[in-house]
């Protein structure tokens, strides 16, 4: 007679990979990169948005529209006018405006960006149901927001990067209202442009802030963004 050997049953290691795939979503780690990646995308997505309903460059630089304003009235509806049409290239003067003075201020660019780089690693992309640690304290929702707030009125006020932003503010908008002023806007059309522009442009973070939530699978993300 002869003797048949039970079968091999195989062996799966299925649990193990689970249980560390259970600890990597625990930690919030891999998840939080999706959220990262919706966010920046949708905010560039925006920007391109608002950016293709810019006036032509041609328009805001043509040289027969310019004429000195008859009174300080003419000058205010002037302003006005050309707000409503060239909106989204001021908005750009005034960004090209803060670039060149960030760049040629490279403290202040790096002291800027690492106060962005805090708010979003922080508290914006930080699961709730995991609290801030720093050097073995652990802080609560609301010393977190009274941490970055307090960092964010040292690095505006006590150092030089608010003077900067506010140098090129003042400048970015006197330039924008010398434009405004000088521009004649007899040969615009605002009519149907100015509510598509509102809500297009001046929506960016807004849009781009609800939409990366939307896409978001992490429920403490969403709620932060």
């Amino acid at each position: 007679m002869s003797s048949s050997a039970p079968p091999v049953l195989p062996i799966s290691n299925s649990q193990p990979t689970a249980a560390t795939g259970g600890a990597a979503a625990e930690s919030g780690g891999p998840t939080a990169t999706p959220a990262v990646r919706a966010f920046i995308s949708n905010i560039s997505d925006t920007v391109r948005n608002g950016l293709s309903q810019r006036r032509p460059w041609g328009e805001l630089v043509d040289r027969t529209a310019f004429s000195k304003p008859e009174s300080f009235s003419e000058a205010t509806l002037r302003i006005r006018k050309n707000y409503s049409y060239f909106r989204v290239n001021y908005y750009a003067i005034i960004a090209l405006i803060l670039g060149v003075s960030l760049l040629t201020n490279p403290f202040s660019l790096i002291v800027l960006v690492g106060l962005l780089a805090s708010w979003m690693f922080l508290y914006l992309f930080r699961p709730s149901d995991q609290p801030l640690v720093i050097l073995g304290r652990t802080f609560s929702e609301f010393e977190t927001l009274a941490l970055l707030g307090g960092l964010t009125l040292f690095v505006v006020f006590l150092t030089n990067v608010g003077s900067v932003l506010v140098s090129a503010l003042m400048v970015g908008v006197a330039i924008v209202c010398a434009h405004g002023a000088f521009r004649v806007p007899e040969d615009l059309f605002l009519d149907e442009q100015e509510d598509s522009q509102t809500t297009g442009f001046l929506s960016f973070f807004r849009g781009a802030a609800t939409n990366a939530a939307l896409a978001s699978a992490v429920p403490s993300v969403t709620a932060r963004v």
